[in-house]
């Protein structure tokens, strides 16, 4: 039960001076063909200025059209450039259970940044953008911590930890995945959301879900594994471990074919908050009860494969 009240605690990751106006240029367009060998479109534009008239002509020659490229604006190329920084400083941290205070501090620092370009900045207002599921990517919540050492176990991983969110019905699901060398198996949390303020929603937890071990395909030994700084060499015990994996297979398989054990939560005191400080639509920032930050990835986002 200590997994599941970490996991509660997931949700916290969360929860003019005036001017004159300048007009911009007057364009003026003549366009027409020559036939020479293959159709060409000419293209002459004339740029207004207040010092000429007509300003310099500029003639461009395209085959079959006239292609018009839309360059991005400043403000956004810059919010993609922290983007990726943000998710590139996370390489090595294990979710930010491994990172230095050297890396967390440049993490806080382009977090920083990034709520400061906030395309979003009232949330409840684009409840839609939070639709769907959400990998977590790093957090500098340390009651998560021991959640995610319990990957450094042997033969034991984290898979994913992440959230669901349906802005429709108000309900979000926190779910942790764990990966073994016989099956697969998860622990998550269902609550409710209500909408108390521009950037904070506040969350009901409503029961803990145990998840049905889901047998592997196949158990796949190592030669090594590590544990408490030494590496202990498993090709000496395969033909024992190959024995226990048959009778752990036939066991796995009966409790597979039970269903998930659902705990209900009455406890009152299960509730949190979530703060929401960048959104976009494949983003996001929270801060918990505590300041701490969580950043996720919309399930899809390119940057999961950065």
């Amino acid at each position: 039960m200590a997994s599941l009240s970490h996991l509660n605690k997931l949700l916290c990751m969360p929860p003019l001076n005036s001017s004159p106006s300048i007009s911009p240029p007057r364009s003026s367009v003549g366009i027409w063909t020559k036939p020479v060998g293959r159709p060409r479109l000419l293209v002459r534009v004339r740029a207004v200025t207040s010092d000429d008239e007509w300003g310099p002509e500029k003639e461009e020659a395209y085959g079959g059209g006239v292609a018009v490229e839309e360059k991005p604006t400043k403000s956004e190329t810059e919010t993609e450039k922290l983007k990726k920084a943000l998710v590139d400083s996370f390489y090595g941290t294990d979710r930010g259970l491994k990172a230095t205070s050297e890396t967390r501090a440049e993490i806080v620092e382009l977090i920083t940044q990034l709520e400061a370009k906030n395309p979003n900045p009232v949330p409840t207002d684009a409840l839609t953008l939070l639709n769907g599921k959400w990998i977590l990517a790093y957090t500098s919540f340390a009651g998560l911590f021991p959640l995610l050492s319990s990957g450094t176990l042997p033969l034991v991983k984290v898979e994913e930890i992440s959230q669901i969110i349906d802005s429709l019905n108000f309900t979000v699901q926190n779910s942790v995945q764990f990966a073994g060398p016989l099956a697969t198996t998860s622990i998550s949390t269902n609550a409710k959301f209500d909408v108390r303020s521009p950037k904070r929603v506040q969350i009901k937890f409503e029961e803990g879900i145990i998840g049905t071990p889901q047998l592997t395909d196949s158990l796949e030994i190592p030669e090594n594994v590590e544990f408490l700084g030494q590496k202990i060499d498993l090709t000496l015990f395969k033909g024992i471990l190959t024995s226990v994996q048959d009778t752990a297979t036939s066991v796995v398989k009966t409790i597979s074919s039970r269903p998930p054990l659902k705990i209900p939560i009455s406890n009152s005191n299960a509730q949190s908050w979530l703060l929401t400080t960048y959104l976009d639509e494949e983003l996001r920032i929270s801060r918990g009860d505590g300041g701490s930050v969580f950043v996720l990835i919309k399930e899809g986002s390119s940057l999961l494969t950065r």
